[in-house]
């Protein structure tokens, strides 16, 4: 009798829906790195580019800004980079390829996953328009677009990241149910017809189809929280208006709760195409020189918040050289608090 009512009790159990861990998501975003090579005449800012991976790695020592509610700052899954990670693409001099000593910065700071270099969180790049052309096309032995073909399948071996583009270059990944999708430079499967900047440079190489597919194998009717990111945003006009609508429409029956960009600048904005009511919280998230965006996505409330290099100057001086300027302190800037099931509301 205790076995047939331990049976039934288990049947029971195993007819009832799981309850879902309650959500709790952290992670960094940073763009346009930009990283030099060390005795670039023009100067470099690799050092604050290094400074910014100290203070990621130090971020659960800081607190939230009282504007978001302050309270300890939990350990980040992971930093995101949005593109331009160096700043020559496909330059050599003097037989010596300029592109490669300059990726071998940004792997000494960034390294894979977060074992092999100064910053101690996996990291998941994507290139921009200072990266380099299509593998293949580049000039001076050197591509950035192979290397993150080579870190993908990487990502993939450790499960960093779940699905890939049959290029190998786009991709997406889960944290608890939070889905990502890392678009590289932006979302369109080629340049817009009738525009001639920079074609082989600016080749999205399909992107637009791997985010339609991706989403609806990973993400289907669930209405789960979708994080979209690239290099360029919605104010690069060599990534147009239609192109910004065909991206839109590929995402809007999806619970997009944010899209992450770099290229332009520093700044929150809502957006949608015309006609569209539901609009997009985006974040523009600056230089790793200037600083980094923290991010948190819970159950039911999403913050962010930029964590900024305090008065930080630079100065161009006649020769072109830069040089720069900064006390070491750091301050927050440009705040996001927003219910998940309410409209934003920025904090500031």
């Amino acid at each position: 009798m205790r076995r047939l009512i331990r049976l039934i009790a288990i049947g029971v159990l195993a007819s009832l829906p799981l309850l879902a861990a309650p959500r709790d998501v952290i992670f960094i975003s940073t763009s346009d790195c930009h990283y030099r090579e060390l005795d670039d005449p023009r100067g470099h800012h690799n050092d604050l580019n290094h400074a910014s991976i100290v203070e990621m790695n130090s971020i659960t020592e800081r607190e939230w800004p009282e504007k978001l509610g302050g309270g300890k700052i939990g350990r980040p899954r992971g930093v995101v980079v949005l593109g331009d990670v160096i700043d020559d693409g496909d330059r050599a001099q003097t037989g010596r390829n300029i592109s490669e000593a300059q990726y071998k910065c940004f792997l000494a700071d960034f390294g894979l996953d977060g074992t092999d270099a100064t910053l101690k969180l996996p990291v998941f790049e994507g290139w921009g328009n200072h990266d380099g052309p299509p593998i293949g096309k580049e000039k001076c032995g050197f591509s950035f677009q192979a290397q993150l073909k080579k870190r993908n399948e990487a990502r993939t071996a450790k499960g960093l990241i779940s699905n890939v583009s049959p290029n190998g270059l786009h991709y997406s990944w889960d944290w608890d149910d939070v889905h990502f999708v890392q678009l590289n430079i932006y979302p369109a499967n080629k340049q817009h017809d009738g525009l001639h900047y920079s074609p082989v440079w600016h080749d999205p190489q399909g992107s637009l189809d791997f985010l339609k597919s991706d989403l609806a194998e990973k993400v289907g009717t669930s209405g789960r929280p979708v994080v979209l990111m690239s290099h360029c945003g919605f104010d690069t006009d060599w990534w147009v208006k239609d192109d910004w609508k065909a991206a839109y429409d590929a995402a809007k029956n999806f619970n997009v709760v944010f899209y992450l960009y770099g290229h332009s600048g520093t700044g929150l904005r809502p957006w949608a195409p015309e006609g569209e009511t539901k609009k997009w919280d985006c974040i523009n998230d600056g230089q790793t020189e200037k600083g980094f965006f923290l991010i948190q996505i819970t159950t039911n409330r999403l913050r962010a918040a930029m964590r900024a290099m305090a008065g930080l100057k630079s100065t161009k001086a006649p020769d072109g050289k830069t040089t720069h300027e900064w006390s070491g302190e750091w301050e927050w800037k440009w705040f996001l608090d927003k219910n998940i099931s309410a409209p934003p509301k920025p904090a500031g």
